[in-house]
């Protein structure tokens, strides 16, 4: 039988980043002169990497280039101050890396997943965005993921249209929680089929793809 991974994004699936992540925008933008943006106008930006988030967070018309180089800097030094794992994710990842080999692979900048995976999630396998390897939802990450954990299969868990998309693209069923940043309406209408609403869940719902049970 080939070897399984379970592969996880980061925010909004492990972690609830978004107040961080807002206050970094904010940051960011009082830095440039911008008007801020809040908590519910950045849970849309997230899930494309900082370049993509700061393209939406200036304002219409605006270059993001410095705002993007402020929330470079002002965001991995402030990354664990409102940050937790979701309630019930830490014995979810015990109880299934137990039975998988289990990595993380987020389009967050690599130089804040290290240390965020490495306070919350010790000797758990983290890729983050870095050069020379295409974001999500290429499935580059994917692949080289499943290299390094040595597997030949894989799961992906995400919540957001991003993660149903890389899945896709890299030929792997996606598991869709429904307690992140995005709404199940809008992993449906990318095609997201399989739901999980709970932590609690998630190792019945990785047997059932594996095993159909």
């Amino acid at each position: 039988m080939e070897k399984y991974g379970i592969l996880f994004d980061l925010d909004g699936t492990l972690l609830d980043t978004l107040e961080d992540i807002r206050d970094a925008i904010n940051h960011s933008l009082r830095q440039c002169g911008y008007p801020e943006r809040t908590l519910a106008e950045a849970r849309q930006f997230v899930g494309n990497g900082a370049k993509r988030l700061m393209e939406q967070a200036v304002p219409p018309g605006e270059d993001p280039a410095r705002a993007l180089a402020e929330f470079q800097a002002y965001y991995p030094a402030h990354c664990q101050i409102k940050t937790r794992p979701y309630d019930g994710i830490l014995p979810a990842l015990a109880a299934i890396s137990a039975k998988y080999p289990i990595a993380i692979v987020s389009n967050k900048p690599d130089i804040a997943v290290q240390p965020l995976c490495g306070h919350y999630f010790p000797g758990i396998y983290a890729r983050g965005e870095h050069p020379g390897c295409p974001r999500k939802p290429a499935p580059d990450m994917v692949y080289r993921t499943m290299a390094d954990i040595g597997v030949e299969k894989c799961i992906y868990i995400g919540d957001s249209e991003v993660d149903v998309l890389t899945a896709k693209n890299a030929g792997v069923p996606c598991v869709s929680v429904l307690w992140g940043f995005r709404d199940k309406a809008d992993m449906e209408a990318v095609g997201g089929n399989c739901f999980c609403e709970t932590p609690e869940t998630l190792t019945e719902t990785i047997e059932e793809i594996i095993h159909g049970k």
